[in-house]
């Protein structure tokens, strides 16, 4: 069966919908053939406070960096089992970064993906003028096709 998508990114944050995002996105990739990329954005430690010891900032980029890539690696993990179960290639990647939508583009055209899988809250006008929303983000600075489930 030829089919023009063979590597999916599917970028999770821990929400909610990060279930919903990896089994649909597994269960995709296996009807279509295709490998997933599990990709985890977290956000670059806050910027200091002006005034605080620098051995203080240091201390608190390291937990902070710590803290994340421990969230991150746990649940590329659990993804990573989740493929497994479901027969399905998959690789994890993670980064810190200062703006998720850019990371998640950037992440798609390294990682060689021909398509972006994302999970959407829906929130509406109001709740996206409140949050903003990554999916039209990601819609706006990508050239790959974005597959949205809500």
């Amino acid at each position: 069966m030829y089919t023009m998508f063979k590597h999916l990114l599917v970028p999770i944050d821990g929400s909610d919908l990060t279930d919903r995002a990896m089994t649909a996105s597994l269960e995709f990739a296996r009807q279509l053939g295709a490998s997933v990329t599990g990709f985890v954005a977290e956000p670059v430690a806050a910027p200091p406070t002006p005034g605080r010891p620098p051995s203080l900032i240091r201390q608190e980029t390291l937990e902070h960096d710590a803290m994340t890539a421990a969230h991150a690696s746990s649940l590329l993990e659990r993804f990573a089992g989740l493929a497994k179960e479901a027969g399905v290639p998959f690789t994890g990647h993670h980064a810190q970064v200062p703006r998720v939508d850019k990371a998640i583009v950037a992440a798609a055209e390294s990682q060689g993906c021909d398509m972006i899988v994302m999970v959407t809250h829906g929130r509406g006008a109001f709740g996206e003028f409140l949050f903003g929303s990554q999916t039209k983000a990601v819609l706006a600075g990508s050239s790959l096709p974005l597959l949205v489930l809500h």
